[in-house]
C-alpha cells in the first residue's frame, strides 16, 4: 500500500509542497523537522492598481518544490498513492493549445484593473442577475472580466481564441495542464467546482458556465475547462516514471475549509494568508447573502456539491509583507508580533490597508488604503501594532456579516494560514470578536484538504469520519477585553474605514 499523499499548494506568494501520511501528519527529515518546501515567486506591479505573475515561474516554482522535496526525503514516487492540488483561486492565465505557452501574464486576484468592465457590466443591469446564478457580488477580484480584459487587449488573442487555440484556466487547472502532458500524453484541461464557482461565469447551482454571462463577456466556451468535482481524478502526473493520480483539487480556501473538518452546516474557519477569507458550511443549501457576502461552492463528491457563505479580506498577511518589504519597519513577519507588544495601544492610530479595494461586506473598488490618527508622538511601533489590528479588524467586520447572515452566534472560529501563528494577532482577534479563537495542531490545513480530498477519492482514507478523527486542537484563544472598550475601539475602526471608501477615480 502507497504510504503518502503529496499535496501542492500553489499560493499567492509562494509556491510550497507537503508529504501527508496516514495519521496526516507532515513528513520529517532526519533531523525531526517537518520537511515543507516553499520558493517564492516575483510579483509584477505594471501599473498602480495592477498585479501579475509569470504563468511559467509559477509551474516551475511548483514543479521545482515537489522534485526537492521528493529528494530530500529519500522517499519514491511509488510511495505516493495520490497528488492533491490547491491553489491561489481568481488569478487567471490564458496559453496556446498547441505550444502551451501563456499568451500573457497571469492577472492575479488582486488586481483592479479590470474595474470599468464590471461597472459596464452593472450598468447593464447584470448585478442581480451576477449574483443570482454565480453567488458573487459582480468585481474585479473574479477571473471572468481578467479573462475578458486579456481578449481584448493582447494583440491576436480573442481571434485564437475564437479559432479553439487558446486556452484558459485557473491556477490548478495551469498545474494540471503541464502536470499531465509531455512524453506524447494529451494534457488534461480540467477545474473542479470550487474554482469554477470563483470566476463570475460558472452557475453554481445547475454547476455549468453560464451562456449570457460568457456572451456579456465574449468569452468563447471553447476556451473553457471541463468541471469536476473537487474529489475526482483529474488526470495523472508522471513523476520519476511513476504514474500518480491527480485526485484532489480545491481552491485554497475551500481546501482550508476542509483541511478545518468543517463538514457540517454552521462550523467556519478563517484563513489568514495574503489575504483573509472566512468560509462556513451553509450545507446542501445555497444561502443568497443581503450583507455583503459571496455564496460559493465548498468541496463535493460524486456530482453532489455543499455550498458556504464566504467573506474575503484583500490585505490580511499582505499588510505584514508591506511593513517589511516597503516600509522597513521590520526584518521579517515575526517581528511584527515583538514590535506591536511593545506598546499598550495603537495611540488612537488606524491603518486602513485598502490597497486594492475593499472586500466584504464593504466590496469598494476605490477604497484605498489610509493611516488615521497619527499625533506627534505616533511612533513606529504604533504603526505596527495598527496594522496587526487591521487585520484582526477586517475578520471581524466578517464575522458581523456571517452572524447577520445566518443568525447563529460565531462563539468559536477556527484558524489558520501563516499570521493565525502571531499570538498578539490571535487574541486580539479573539478580543475585538468576543469569540474563542481556536488553532489546530496541524496549522497547513489547506495543504492538508486538498491531500484529504484526494485521499478521500482514492481509498487511502475511508471518508470524511476516518479523516476527521485525526483533527486536533492546539490552543485557543478567549477574549478578554471588556465590552466598553471592545465597542469603542469598533467604532473609531469604522470612521476610518468611512475615510478609505471611494477615494481612487
Amino acid at each position: 500500500m502507497s504510504k503518502y499523499i503529496l499535496s501542492l499548494d500553489q499560493g499567492t506568494t509562494s509556491s510550497r509542497v507537503i508529504l501527508f501520511d496516514h495519521e496526516q501528519n507532515i513528513v520529517r527529515g532526519l533531523k525531526g523537522e517537518e520537511l515543507i518546501e516553499q520558493r517564492e515567486f516575483t510579483q509584477i506591479y505594471p501599473s498602480e492598481g495592477w498585479v501579475e505573475h509569470d504563468p511559467m515561474e509559477i509551474y516551475s516554482s511548483q514543479y521545482n518544490v515537489m522534485i526537492d522535496l521528493l529528494t530530500k526525503s529519500n522517499i519514491k514516487a511509488q510511495d505516493i498513492a495520490a497528488i492533491g492540488i490547491t491553489n491561489q483561486r481568481e488569478t487567471t492565465i490564458l496559453w496556446d493549445r498547441n505550444t502551451g505557452l501563456p499568451v500573457y501574464n497571469a492577472i492575479v486576484w488582486q488586481c483592479r484593473r479590470t474595474s470599468a468592465i464590471v461597472d459596464a457590466l452593472k450598468n447593464d443591469g447584470l448585478g442581480d442577475y451576477i449574483t443570482k446564478t454565480t453567488g458573487l457580488i459582480p468585481d474585479a477580484y473574479f477571473s471572468g472580466t481578467k479573462i475578458k480584459w486579456i481578449l481584448d487587449n493582447v494583440a491576436g488573442v480573442r481571434e485564437r481564441a475564437e479559432a479553439g487555440d487558446v486556452l484558459f484556466g485557473t491556477v490548478d487547472t495551469w498545474l494540471i495542464w503541464k502536470l499531465s502532458g509531455g512524453m506524447g500524453r494529451v494534457p488534461a484541461h480540467v477545474t473542479d467546482y470550487t474554482n469554477a464557482s470563483r470566476t463570475m461565469i460558472f452557475d453554481i447551482h445547475k454547476l455549468d458556465w453560464d451562456d449570457r454571462l460568457l456572451d456579456a463577456l465574449g468569452i468563447p466556451r471553447a476556451i473553457l475547462p471541463q468541471v469536476k468535482p473537487s474529489g475526482s481524478v483529474f488526470a495523472s502526473a508522471n513523476i520519476q516514471g511513476v504514474e500518480i493520480p491527480i485526485a484532489g483539487n480545491a481552491g485554497d480556501q475551500q481546501a482550508a475549509l476542509f483541511g478545518q473538518c468543517c463538514f457540517e452546516k454552521g462550523e467556519a474557519k478563517c484563513t489568514y494568508g495574503t489575504g483573509c477569507f472566512l468560509l462556513m458550511n451553509t450545507g446542501y443549501d445555497a444561502v443568497v447573502s443581503r450583507n455583503g457576502l459571496l455564496t460559493t461552492v465548498a468541496a463535493g463528491f460524486n456530482e453532489k456539491v455543499q455550498y458556504a457563505l464566504e467573506g474575503s479580506v484583500f490585505s490580511g498577511g499582505a499588510v505584514i509583507q508591506w511593513l517589511r518589504d516597503e516600509m522597513r519597519m521590520i526584518t521579517g513577519s515575526e517581528d511584527s508580533e515583538y514590535y506591536a507588544a511593545k506598546v499598550a495601544d495603537t495611540g488612537g492610530l488606524y491603518i486602513v490597508p485598502a490597497f486594492t479595494g475593499l472586500g466584504a461586506p464593504y466590496w469598494d473598488m476605490y477604497a484605498r488604503g489610509c493611516i488615521i490618527g497619527i499625533t506627534r508622538g505616533t511612533k513606529r511601533n504604533h504603526i505596527i501594532r495598527a496594522s496587526l489590528e487591521s487585520i484582526a479588524y477586517q475578520v471581524m467586520d466578517l464575522l458581523c456579516a456571517m452572524e447577520k447572515e445566518t443568525g447563529i452566534k460565531m462563539t468559536e472560529l477556527k484558524v489558520d494560514g501563516g499570521a493565525s501563528i502571531n499570538k498578539f494577532l490571535m487574541q486580539f482577534q479573539s478580543d475585538i470578536c468576543g469569540s474563542s479563537i481556536v488553532r489546530p495542531v496541524i496549522n497547513e490545513t489547506t495543504a492538508l484538504g486538498a491531500a484529504c480530498l484526494a485521499g478521500i477519492t482514492v481509498g487511502f482514507w475511508k471518508d470524511k469520519d476516518e479523516v476527521k478523527t485525526s483533527w486536533l486542537r492546539d490552543v485557543v484563544f478567549n477574549s478578554q477585553m471588556d465590552i466598553p472598550l471592545r465597542e469603542r475601539l469598533v467604532n473609531g475602526w469604522h470612521k476610518a474605514v468611512e475615510r478609505s471608501r471611494n477615494w481612487a477615480e
